[in-house]
């Protein structure tokens, strides 16, 4: 089993010890950590298959990206001024697209995110799309961590109903298959009530009962779900689910930004996880999703990018930066969500979300080796013994001072140099991409005699 020793750097370990060496060291044994702690403590006279100098660098955990969709950078820039988190916005922007794309577009799409997540400290992504078959030789490609959703729309339609959970049963056979794995399957329905009737959301939480994973959908990004419930059956849309039996199987709920109050005690019981989205929050004039009170309550929390389209970059330590100052801005008062907790969000509240809260999360003995290294001569880090690292890593630094990024004990960067993907190729072909994919959307607009940019009407079945 091949070792590699980490020693000299500042060591960030999180998790509930919470221990901070100044000059300490990570030792990895094959894919797990095996020791970690100060260098003075370093058995003399071992050898290692791999000695790296951390002087100057700080070692901490990787982010967990729990809730994005890969293929979406191929929309980047495509969707500016409008609010995906309605149905007519995303409908009439991004669903015009994704109607004319083709499997091909994909794989490129998905290799510039995986690039840009290793890039700037994520080991471990929740995607939630379809043409998973394209998306999963990427994501096996990158070597990240990550638990694939295969997306389902239906709009109540009785044969997308049908040959969508085909698809999905499918999709979760084959990541089966794949062995216990960095990847994992999820069920992913788009948003329950809004674009996944009630029908559907029994098959789909049979599913997962089935392949014995979870649920990543999207919950309140407005109050549509509500209105519907309430209007149909007279109960919010988190009561409605708890009577469907939805909420015992694990959830990750993207957004969660109008979830009654109410409710809140029932999802503190429940495997749910409320995965915050800022900055996509904020670009689509959104509410602040009440963050503060959900923690308070003892829902678990977790933080995503969300797509491309709406943030418009995969750089988690920016959005800890978003989530920190929106917390305050919408309680009214400094600190309302201390940089500490912020960090527990990107990083062991998206392993519990995830079911692997004993694997990864923090940098403990037996845990798995996911981790990143920062360059502390960059710009935020000073001045030293007063701006502590929780306070620089939420709110001086960003993620281009990340230089190296580890899963599973295999560097995915070395010295901020990508080691497994291709992300110069992967954007030359994405380019080529885009420029077929608004030729066949201006040609889909022609043939149905439609000009320019149209609001497409959407009849709810």
């Amino acid at each position: 089993m091949s070792t590699t020793l980490l020693y000299s750097g500042k060591v960030l370990c999180l998790g509930q010890a919470d221990r901070i060496f100044d000059r300490g060291y990570v030792l990895i044994e094959g894919e797990r950590i095996a020791a970690v702690g100060d260098v003075a403590d370093l058995p003399a006279n071992r050898a290692y298959d791999e000695r790296i100098d951390c002087t100057g660098k700080l070692i901490m955990p990787g982010l967990v990206n729990a809730h994005t969709h890969t293929p979406m950078t191929l929309f980047r820039g495509l969707a500016e001024g409008v609010s995906l988190l309605t149905l007519d916005g995303w409908y009439n922007t991004i669903r015009t697209l994704e109607l004319v794309m083709t499997p091909d577009m994909v794989p490129a799409a998905v290799e510039v995110a995986c690039a840009e997540m290793i890039r700037t400290g994520t080991t471990t992504f929740a995607d939630q799309y379809f043409f998973m078959d394209q998306v999963i030789p990427v994501a096996v490609k990158s070597g990240l961590r990550g638990a694939l959703a295969y997306g389902v729309v239906e709009l109540g339609d009785p044969v997308a109903r049908e040959r969508e959970l085909a698809r999905v049963d499918a999709f979760l056979e084959e990541m089966g298959s794949l062995g216990a794995g960095r990847l994992q399957g999820w069920v992913g329905p788009h948003a329950f009530f809004v674009d996944n009737s009630p029908e559907t959301m029994e098959a789909e939480r049979l599913l997962a009962q089935k392949y014995h994973t979870g649920l990543h959908i999207h919950l309140s990004t407005a109050s549509e779900e509500d209105d519907f419930c309430r209007q149909r059956y007279g109960v919010s849309a988190v009561t409605r689910m708890a009577e469907l039996g939805m909420l015992e199987q694990r959830v990750m709920a993207a957004h969660s930004i109008t979830i009654p109050p109410e409710d809140w005690p029932l999802l503190a019981q429940k495997p749910f996880t409320a995965v915050i989205a800022a900055s996509a929050c904020m670009r689509a004039g959104a509410e602040a999703a009440p963050v503060v009170g959900m923690r308070a309550a003892g829902i678990n929390l977790a933080i995503g990018t969300d797509n491309v389209c709406n943030n418009n970059d995969y750089d988690l330590f920016l959005e800890m930066r978003t989530l920190a100052k929106l917390a305050s801005f919408r309680e009214k008062r400094p600190g309302a969500l201390p940089a500490r907790d912020v960090l527990d969000m990107a990083t062991a509240g998206g392993a519990k979300a995830l079911g692997l809260a004993d694997e990864i999360g923090d940098l403990t003995p037996g845990k798995r080796a996911d981790l990143i290294m920062l360059d502390m001569g960059g710009i935020g880090w000073t001045p030293f013994g007063a701006n502590d690292p929780f306070t620089a890593l939420v709110y001086s630094i960003n993620g281009l001072q990340v230089t190296h990024t580890m899963v599973n004990g295999q560097w995915l960067l070395r010295d901020r140099v990508w080691t497994t993907l291709d992300y110069a190729g992967a954007v030359r072909r994405q380019t080529e991409d885009v420029r077929r994919l608004l030729a066949l959307r201006e040609a889909a607009r022609r043939q149905s005699g439609v000009t320019g940019i149209q609001p497409i009407p959407i009849e709810r079945k």
